[in-house]
């Protein structure tokens, strides 16, 4: 063989044994020595350059074999990269001629079979009393070749570049990677959770509230005196409360029942005709208020004032009932959801009414509240409540505990099965009591499971409205099937697009999809086209 004949290309050095054994043969007939290596070279790194330039230096020919993917065994995730690709890297240095992918445990039966002239091995095994590399030492030299332990002058382990790695990431993304790692949060099993929310029947309780959003142009000060002078360019009014759980709802395949109040006038059958369209249907209670209204003043992407229109909602006796009896009436649901916004549509009385009816109707229930009003601790015996720390500690008022010790007092005070507790840039953490352990004298963190999901989204372009993703799309989940953990990542997901918009905006199961795929797609993944294809094509149809 001659030199040139090893400089092709990189894909004419990858050979099968029974081809380098040719090339072994023709090798001796021309009186050249050939030189071997051998190992994982799963990152090569400047150590790998200096140990095969020095064995380049042994002889006229060098072969390099590696380790194939089901004999590496250096922990989970390992190999990084598969050895086709392993094998392409090494065949594209001009300092390589040959390349073996081994199938076997050890370069035993290789050397046997090659008989280098030279085996070179880093410095490292010249102590090494290893009874594998002993037996191939054994080989080698009882074929005629020599061992050569490599200067090894600069040291590097692959195994410890990736651990370091690992351990340098933020905590927060470390924790990512470990949950993308799960076979319960693998691309397939979350997107079968997000199919089943198709046709789910869902009623939503709460108030209907108008968020309006002002765009305005920069700031100025007045000059009348030290005040802030915005001027108006573009006004965008959303549906929010729990007309856009609904809608969330809606756009995620479920067909949701919105029970509310709506005015009497037109501005009342207006809505309801946008949320039918929408494909959520409407049963409200008609009363003479006018919608709340919150409006947010937005320069860029910043708010930098907030004016709520609000009139409180003051219901008798009998409207109580009457809002009551709309939750009671229709036909079974799949999901029963209630949010409290604390503008007096549901007092504390009626709010545990809703409930104790919701889980009459529906086979699966959850809660959520907003603002400084709302009263979590009457969302009694639901399945799932949603709320954030700061909701969670306020109506605990428990501001000092860990808050493992507040959210199993949160269940233990409400009677509810799990919770989820947004902590915002923080992320969520679901918390799901152990089985057979709620009557235990251990301390809680042996009766309850907590596992933390980190916020998805790197900065929020607009935190509202977060929240009433999370809670449709983890109710959803969890009333498919899905495991607490899935449907917390289902609803972080949720949240995380909801975040990257401006305006309260319903996300849809393809927005969640979208996102739940980036995310897998960004872990160090390799694939044929082919197979890339093939996906694409069946997320496609789906």
């Amino acid at each position: 063989m001659k030199r040139a004949e090893s400089q092709g290309h990189p894909g004419q050095k990858i050979l099968a044994l029974d081809e380098l054994l040719v090339v072994r043969q023709r090798l001796r007939a021309q009186g050249r020595s050939l030189v071997v290596c051998h190992g994982c070279f799963d990152i090569v790194h400047p150590g790998h350059i200096r140990h095969l330039r020095q064995a380049k230096a042994m002889g006229d020919v060098l072969l390099v074999s590696l380790t194939g993917d089901a004999q590496i065994a250096k922990g989970a995730g390992r190999p990084l990269i598969p050895e086709e690709l392993r094998a392409e890297n090494l065949a594209e240095l001009d300092l390589v001629d040959l390349v073996y992918i081994d199938q076997n445990t050890t370069a035993l039966e290789m050397l046997e079979a090659v008989r280098p002239d030279v085996y070179i091995k880093g410095r490292e095994y010249e102590t090494n009393n290893d009874p594998r590399f002993r037996t191939e030492r054994e080989a080698v030299e009882r074929g005629g070749g020599r061992v050569v332990f490599s200067s090894g002058d600069i040291v590097f382990s692959s195994t410890a570049l990736i651990d370091s790695l690992g351990q340098s990431m933020d905590p927060f993304h470390s924790r990512l990677m470990s949950l993308l790692s799960d076979p319960g949060l693998d691309e397939d099993t979350l997107g079968e959770a997000i199919s089943s929310f198709r046709g789910k029947r869902v009623v939503v309780v709460g108030e209907t509230i108008r968020d309006t959003y002002v765009l305005c142009d920069r700031p100025d000060v007045a000059g009348e005196g030290p005040m802030l002078t915005l001027r108006p360019l573009e006004t965008r009014c959303y549906d929010g409360g729990a007309a856009i759980i609904a809608r969330h709802c809606a756009a995620m395949g479920a067909r949701p029942v919105l029970i509310t109040a709506l005015p009497e006038s037109e501005e009342g059958t207006e809505i309801e005709r946008r949320l039918l369209a929408d494909g959520v249907e409407v049963s409200a209670l008609r009363l003479a208020n006018t919608i709340p209204e919150k409006q947010r003043f937005v320069v860029g992407t910043q708010k930098v004032v907030k004016v709520d229109l609000v009139r409180p909602y003051v219901l008798d006796a009998a409207q109580q009932d009457q809002f009551v009896s709309l939750v009671a009436e229709g036909i079974e649901d799949d999901v029963g959801i209630v949010a409290d916004f604390g503008l007096g549509l549901m007092s504390n009385q009626t709010l545990r009414r809703v409930c104790k009816t919701l889980k009459n109707r529906c086979d699966f229930t959850a809660g959520d509240v907003s603002g400084s009003r709302a009263d979590l601790l009457s969302m009694r015996g639901l399945d799932l409540l949603t709320p954030s720390e700061a909701e969670l500690r306020g109506a605990l008022r428990s501001f000092d505990e860990a808050l493992p010790a507040a959210a199993w007092h949160l269940l233990q005070e409400t009677g509810a099965a799990e919770a989820i507790v947004t902590m915002g840039p923080e992320g969520l953490i679901s918390f799901d009591p152990i089985p057979g352990e709620s009557e235990s004298d251990e301390p809680f963190a042996t009766r309850l499971k907590a596992e933390h999901v980190p916020a998805l989204s790197g900065a929020a372009v607009d935190p509202l409205g977060c929240g009433d993703a999370l809670l449709a799309s983890a109710s959803l989940a969890r009333a498919s099937g899905a495991s607490a953990q899935a449907a917390a990542f289902i609803g972080a997901a949720a949240s995380c697009v909801q975040a990257g918009r401006m305006g309260n905006l319903p996300v849809s199961a393809t927005d969640i999809r979208r996102l739940i795929g980036r995310l897998h797609a960004a872990n160090l993944t390799f694939a044929h086209a082919d197979v890339v294809d093939a996906a694409l094509q069946t997320r496609r149809v789906s």
